[in-house]
């Protein structure tokens, strides 16, 4: 591949977020799509930009692991909602990188609570598959992703660290993924045994991104510990596309914190509410923040605007809002990532390239 041709990308799903980034990929200056796979057999056949509500852009829906190997794509994009690691395998050894931004930072929590058959950690599996293929796998996304790149880089012009603690303060009903929610417990009642094992297994990718972030720092931790705090719904909430029971989880806090001798020291803290009426209700700040104890100290909000003319009455503005902040940091890494070396790298492993965005020119 020469400095001046477009990267082939083959993407899988085409849910909220990968509805979003046909339309990005489009237009890329880095990138040309050049198949998706759809596992709805609807959509199969169908034109990319037809199923995503764009008009046709020549590129048809296929649904089975040998066509996207068929197409010799340089990088497959995979935003479906869980991972498929049988697909990945097979991709990753047929000389396929893979940007990811389904469940994967580091591995450490698809090791812990998706075991594979046989007993074989996912990581190891995949760097196989890697170093057979010749090829990189890399996950990212907004949070977890971009917003722990965010809190390292705030780093850069402090000494003597003693905490670093980013903060996701979102209103989370915007994201319209039924099977997310239902799998971290939104919906269940707040005293529902099963709901903070639920909750921890399900978000656990945010273990990831503390390691990622104490990698960076070169700091060992101990262990990552969780807590939380639900907030239940104060009266039955209706959202159209979901609902939660008066007494059921609306909100959580929790905490990811990386601990050192029994001091935390990296932590990712979630703030989601689903709905205003909870009991706890938080000011949610609808941004990202990042608060750094040191010297001197550091306190920053990442926060998000629609770009002019966007009409903010339609709730469909702020979910593509959302997907595209999620959906970008994988499409930008891309060419990083096709220049990297063989393996399972992180966010620590990218030059800062692989971070930049792309002017309209």
């Amino acid at each position: 591949m020469n400095s001046s041709s477009k990267i082939r990308v083959f993407q899988v799903a085409t849910g909220n977020l990968g509805t979003e980034t046909i339309g990005r990929i489009q237009g890329h200056p880095d990138l040309e799509l050049v198949g998706l796979h759809c596992y709805t057999p609807e959509k199969i056949g169908r034109d990319a930009g037809e199923i995503v509500g764009l008009e046709p852009i020549g590129v048809r829906a296929t649904g089975t692991v040998e066509e996207i190997i068929a197409a010799k794509p340089d990088v497959l994009t995979f935003h479906g909602v869980f991972p498929d690691e049988d697909l990945y395998l097979q991709v990753l050894e047929a000389g396929i990188n893979i940007v990811t931004t389904a469940d994967w930072i580091t591995g450490y929590h698809r090791n812990t609570n998706h075991p594979r058959p046989g007993g074989r950690k996912t990581t190891e599996l995949i760097e196989e598959a890697c170093q057979k293929g010749g090829v990189t796998f890399y996950g990212t996304g907004m949070n977890p992703g971009a917003l722990q790149v965010i809190g390292v880089v705030q780093s850069m012009d402090v000494a003597d660290i003693q905490n670093i603690t980013v903060t996701e303060s979102v209103d989370v009903s915007c994201h319209h993924s039924v099977e997310t929610w239902k799998e971290v417990g939104y919906g269940k009642p707040v005293d529902d045994p099963s709901l903070p094992e639920s909750l921890r297994k399900f978000t656990e990718v945010f273990a990831d991104s503390v390691y990622l972030m104490a990698d960076c720092f070169e700091l060992e931790l101990d262990e990552v510990a969780f807590d939380y705090q639900f907030a239940a719904c104060t009266k039955d909430v209706d959202l159209g596309w979901y609902f939660l029971p008066e007494g059921s989880l609306g909100g959580n806090y929790i905490k990811y914190q990386g601990m050192v001798d029994g001091v935390p020291r990296v932590e990712t803290h979630l703030e989601w509410q689903m709905t205003p009426y909870t009991d706890p209700s938080w000011d949610i700040k609808g941004c990202y923040i990042t608060h750094i104890t040191a010297d001197p100290s550091i306190y920053s909000k990442h926060m998000i605007f629609p770009k002019r003319g966007v009409d903010l009455s339609n709730p469909d503005s702020f979910a593509s809002i959302g997907m595209t902040v999620t959906g970008m940091p994988a499409l930008n890494s891309i060419k990083s990532v096709v220049a990297a070396r063989p393996g399972i790298i992180t966010s620590a492993d990218l030059p800062l390239r692989g971070f930049a965005g792309r002017f309209a020119i």
